[in-house]
């Protein structure tokens, strides 16, 4: 077995910056067809510009991925250009500050639409043309397509202000397992990276409005130090390559051990 996804064709959601942008680019760098999607236009245009050259493949696509239109235009536009898809990266991802008090305030309905019912949706439609796929090749045996979700180590450490955060992750970690169990039988695996301590586009953003926060993450982290989106990048080709074959269901925790410790004896300490 091999990691290598050299010559297979992903989606990568979530293209346009941070984590999703990070799996893109080094799944260009690792031979893979890409297909960057995301809502900005300019930014997907730019950053697909800016790698592109005879060697590589990538190709970009902008829209609003919570309507079900839009996805079926993610695919056919995917299948056009590259004739078949073999790996889903959900990477589209929103994180909002909610009030647990105030219904009109806490964000719920936003961040389960966009972080799981498009994420569910997407996948759905990936998983029925990679059947397809398979069926038209008369593939009898292995795997025929792979799906990695991005989730976070919010599902298990909730936060009062990122209670529809939380919860919207934690319905992704359940979604994935489910999935995987469904798709077991059609030889499509699925699988999730659940995200720490990570310098993603909104840990940027949060460290810009809490000079604090640095230091407060890196004294919770036992590896002592905030982790890079290249190293999500690493977790999510495993998963999507022929080396997990026999893996699916599983999410795996990518945080520098941040959930490995008891906040209470951390802080005795």
């Amino acid at each position: 077995m091999s990691f290598s996804i050299a010559g297979k064709t992903a989606i990568v959601t979530g293209a346009a910056n941070g984590v999703g942008l990070a799996i893109a680019r080094h799944f260009v760098n690792q031979g893979a067809n890409v297909m960057f999607a995301d809502m900005h236009e300019e930014k997907l245009a730019d950053e697909v510009a800016a790698i592109k050259s005879a060697d590589n493949h990538a190709v970009h696509f902008a829209g609003d991925l919570r309507e079900r239109l839009t996805l079926a235009n993610l695919l056919s536009a995917t299948i056009s250009e590259f004739d078949r898809v073999d790996i889903l990266v959900n990477g589209s991802r929103q994180v909002l500050k909610s009030d647990p008090l105030d219904a009109d305030e806490d964000a719920f309905e936003i961040l389960l639409q966009q972080n799981v019912t498009a994420n569910l949706r997407l996948s759905q439609l990936i998983a029925k043309r990679m059947m397809k796929q398979a069926e038209d090749a008369e593939q009898e045996e292995g795997s025929i397509g792979s799906i990695v979700n991005l989730t976070s180590i919010a599902a298990r450490r909730s936060h009062p202000d990122l209670l529809s955060y939380s919860v919207s992750c934690a319905a992704l970690d359940q979604m994935t397992r489910s999935m995987a169990v469904a798709m077991a039988q059609h030889r499509i695996r699925v699988n999730a990276v659940a995200i720490g301590s990570v310098m993603s586009a909104s840990l940027q953003n949060a460290l810009k409005v809490d000079s604090e926060l640095r230091t407060r993450i890196i004294s919770a982290t036992p590896m002592g130090r905030i982790g890079g989106a290249d190293e999500i990048a690493s977790a999510v080709q495993y998963l999507a390559s022929d080396s997990a074959a026999f893996v699916t269901g599983q999410i795996l925790t990518v945080d520098g051990g941040r959930t490995l410790i008891d906040p209470v004896m951390a802080a005795a300490h």
